[in-house]
């Protein structure tokens, strides 16, 4: 019977369990997206922590394809050599590492970048500021960076890569109806919507062949009117099967899907974890590679329900391991307690205000008890 601490592979990858540390922004590159010893250190951490499979976050492939402050960036050579102190630094505690790759499109953020994003089509209603429209040339451009990113991962000692095709970025805009209204060759139909993430995915096989792990995050539905839906991700997914795929992450939401957001707010009952599992389950029912499950898992002992039901192969979490980057150990320890996450977002939060993603409220509480044991020190 299958474990949730069984020693699984991915093309070849070995992992020591089932959980992952789902890509989540940090907030601690440089200005130019290299990254930082601070960052490395949180990684590091994670390994420590026993997480089986680390992704870090998305990291943009070119400048303008830049969505928030202290992103990681994997746009030029220069980068290779932090990367590569980050991957070292990963590997010496027995972890396993994969970049994410993406281009945020439409919602690059224009302050950053300095001139508006580029997205497939130039659509009004999803944020302030013009957008310009790719043209074919774009396109062509845009393949080839994910090619050059790809390499640099290569390069930098990465595992695998993650092919970021979720939550309203570029790739996920190419897919859903609602942001890609193109009458072109990567417009249209389903197949046309998908052309552009599968010369993504080809140009990368071609640069860095069959044998190096290739993962994608892809989004179930985007939770919009007139965006993707559930039997056309389908659809997709088994296209990504046929062109060399590894393992799909199951994710869902945009950055404008308000409450269906990827990151929903309280997670604290049971009954509400895992949102993503009916999806993931069909993705499992349809495909033949792993499936990983994201969104709200913080209970151990659902997730190995769910692995029991054959709903998912693996099991990725992201605020949990802000808050508890040791989880996965714990758990392997005999510890079975949920995660201590409260799923109230103020990580991301500080993120944004500049600071760098941690968890607030253990940050309170460690302050808490160390006022204690001065005041207690004081006393005695």
């Amino acid at each position: 019977m299958a474990s949730l601490f069984d020693t699984t592979t991915i093309n070849g990858l070995e992992l020591g369990n089932r959980f992952v540390r789902s890509a989540t922004w940090e907030g601690m590159a440089a200005d130019d997206g290299t990254c930082t010893p601070r960052l490395s250190a949180l990684m590091e951490d994670l390994a420590a922590g026993q997480v089986g499979l680390i992704i870090s976050s998305h990291a943009y492939i070119r400048p303008d394809g830049q969505a928030g402050i202290g992103q990681l960036g994997i746009c030029k050579d220069e980068q290779i050599d932090e990367l590569r102190r980050m991957t070292r630094a990963v590997r010496e505690r027995g972890g396993r590492i994969v970049a994410q790759i993406a281009h945020a499109g439409y919602f690059a953020n224009a302050g950053l970048i300095g001139q508006p994003p580029m997205a497939l089509s130039a659509i009004r209603g999803f944020g302030k500021g013009p957008r310009r429209k790719m043209d074919p040339d774009d396109i062509q451009a845009l393949v080839a960076d994910f090619q050059h990113a790809g390499r640099r991962a290569r390069d930098a000692g990465f595992d695998g890569i993650q092919i970021h095709a979720a939550h309203g970025y570029l790739l996920s805009q190419s897919l859903s109806p609602v942001f890609n209204k193109r009458k072109d060759a990567y417009g249209g139909t389903l197949e046309k919507r998908a052309r552009l993430l599968l010369e993504v995915l080809a140009g990368l096989r071609s640069t860095l062949g069959r044998d190096y792990p290739l993962l994608i995050k892809l989004n179930c539905a985007d939770f919009l009117d007139g965006g993707l839906e559930l039997e056309d991700a389908l659809r997709i997914g088994q296209w990504l099967q046929a062109e060399g795929i590894d393992a799909i992450e199951v994710s869902g939401g945009t950055v404008v899907s308000e409450a269906l957001s990827p990151s929903r707010a309280g997670i604290n009952r049971q009954d509400k974890e895992a949102y993503f599992r009916e999806a993931a389950q069909r993705f499992k029912q349809t495909l033949d590679i792993p499936i990983m499950l994201v969104g709200g898992v913080r209970s151990v002992s659902l997730a190995e329900k769910l692995l029991a039901d054959g709903v998912a192969d693996y099991f990725a979490m992201s605020r949990p391991l802000i808050r508890e980057p040791h989880l996965v150990r714990r758990w392997a320890s005999g510890d079975r307690r949920k995660a201590t996450c409260i799923s109230c977002n103020e990580c991301f939060k500080v993120g944004r205000a500049g600071e760098g993603v941690y968890c607030v409220v253990e940050e309170k509480r460690r302050r808490r008890a160390q006022a204690n044991a001065e005041a207690k020190g004081v006393h005695h």
